[in-house]
C-alpha cells in the first residue's frame, strides 16, 4: 500500500505542473550565491542542521513569502496610523470651526442686540421729539393768540418729558 500512496502523491505533481529540479534552479538562480548560508533569512529562522538542498530552499521560498506578507502588514499599519494622524488633525480642523461658528453666530447676537436696542432708543427718541414738537407748537399757539404772560407760565409749569422738557417757548420763538 506504500508503494500506491507515493505514486498517487507523485500523479498529483505531476498534475499540477510542479517541476521539482525546475523549482530548486529558478530559486539557485533567484539567489546571489550558490550556498544555502549566502542568502539572508530574517532574523526568526535559521537552516536546522543536515536539512536537505531542496528542503532548505523552500523553507526559504515559504518564509520570505511570509516575510513579505508580514512587511506589507506592518506597511498597512504604518497607512492607519498615518490615515488616523490625518483624521486626528481634521478633527482638529473640525472644532477649531466650529468654535469659529459658534464665536460667529455669537457675534451676530450681540449686533443683532445692539441694533435692537439703537432702534428702540430712535423709536423713543422720535416719540419724545413729536411730543416736544406737539408741545412747543401748543405753547406758541398759546403764545400768539394773546394771552397774557401769567398765563404762559402756567403752561410751562405742566409736567413736561424727554426733550420738550428741555426746551423753552422763548427757545421755540
Amino acid at each position: 500500500m506504500g508503494g500506491t500512496i507515493m505514486a498517487s502523491v507523485e500523479q498529483l505533481h505531476r498534475r499540477e505542473g510542479v517541476n521539482l529540479v525546475q523549482l530548486e534552479a529558478d530559486i539557485a538562480s533567484v539567489r546571489t550565491g550558490s550556498s544555502i548560508a549566502s542568502i539572508a533569512l530574517p532574523d526568526y529562522v535559521e537552516h536546522t542542521e543536515g536539512v536537505t538542498r531542496v528542503g532548505a530552499l523552500s523553507a526559504e521560498a515559504v518564509v520570505r513569502d511570509y516575510e513579505s506578507a508580514a512587511k506589507e502588514i506592518e506597511a498597512m499599519g504604518a497607512e492607519l496610523i498615518d490615515a488616523a494622524q490625518k483624521c486626528e488633525a481634521l478633527t482638529a480642523q473640525v472644532h477649531d470651526a466650529i468654535a469659529f461658528m459658534r464665536e460667529t453666530a455669537a457675534g451676530y447676537r450681540e449686533e443683532g442686540r445692539k441694533i435692537f436696542r439703537r432702534i428702540e432708543e430712535c423709536a423713543l427718541f422720535t416719540e419724545d421729539v413729536r411730543k416736544t414738537c406737539e408741545e412747543v407748537q401748543r405753547r406758541m399757539k398759546d403764545v400768539s393768540v394773546g394771552e397774557s404772560p401769567h398765563q404762559e407760565l402756567a403752561t410751562e409749569e405742566l409736567e413736561l418729558t424727554g426733550i420738550a422738557a428741555k426746551v423753552s417757548v422763548c427757545e421755540a420763538r
